[in-house]
């Protein structure tokens, strides 16, 4: 069964369609990454996915569970990082940990087990009683990493994760979705970093205008593109060129 499923969807805002019978799904174990220019719906794609924008037409699932029918659950089943960090400037980075983990019901044993492991990680274990508006950009954005990563939902929606994080934390955050693919986790990636998402996404999405032009694995778009031993960077460009 797949971790996630999207058929036929459209979406935008105002009745003005910028989805246009968008399918893909996110296997177990998987990591997909979401490849497009600005404008292209990648945007409008997450925002559908979180319950955040209806869908004008199609259907979302999580496994059994309809986002329709059965919000709630579908959502305990996701965890998100945004693109741009949002965080409480009245509460410590142990206070946005505690309620994170009140938010999704773990137990204090778990609980603990996890953030320090984190903050051992992320090496934010001195700022632990510290307010965000004495973080640096990148701070923030392992802030919101720990708290998406701190439990354990079945599918990862994460959007350009690698704005603001230095190298170490950049492969420290790597290590940790390969370490969540292992355990069976699915992982939906938007990035315009192509040459990272190329080392460790399993498939990939290039979308433009809100239609998907290619789907499928590195060889897989080689084959489509007729770019024999092309990256993803110049797979994209004759893609999305060729389509513009």
């Amino acid at each position: 069964m797949n971790l996630l499923d999207i058929q036929s969807l459209s979406g935008g805002y105002d009745k003005v369609k910028i989805l246009n019978q968008v399918s893909f799904q996110v296997k177990p174990g998987e990591i997909l990454g979401l490849i497009g220019p600005n404008g292209a719906g990648k945007t409008t794609i997450i925002k559908s996915i979180l319950g955040i924008l209806p869908p004008i037409d199609g259907e979302i699932k999580m496994l059994q569970y309809n986002i329709k029918e059965d919000p709630l659950e579908f959502k305990k089943r996701i965890a998100y990082v945004p693109e741009v960090p949002l965080l409480y400037d009245e509460m410590t980075l142990l206070e946005h940990l505690e309620f994170t983990a009140m938010s999704h019901g773990l137990d204090k044993e778990t609980f603990e087990k996890r953030m320090m492991e984190l903050l051992k990680i992320f090496r934010l274990k001195d700022k632990l009683h510290h307010f965000p508006n004495s973080f640096s950009k990148g701070m923030k954005q392992k802030v919101m990493i720990m708290c998406a990563f701190l439990y354990d939902p079945s599918v990862y929606i994460i959007d350009e994760p690698f704005v603001g994080l230095d190298p170490k934390a950049t492969k420290d955050f790597i290590d940790i979705i390969k370490l969540k693919r292992e355990a069976g986790k699915g992982v939906l990636m938007c990035t315009h970093v192509l040459d990272t998402a190329e080392k460790i996404c399993d498939r990939f999405i290039l979308i433009n205008s809100g239609i998907i032009e290619a789907t499928g694995t590195m060889e897989e778009l080689r084959k489509y593109a007729e770019i024999e031993y092309g990256s993803l960077a110049d797979i994209y460009d004759r893609l999305v060129s060729d389509s513009e």
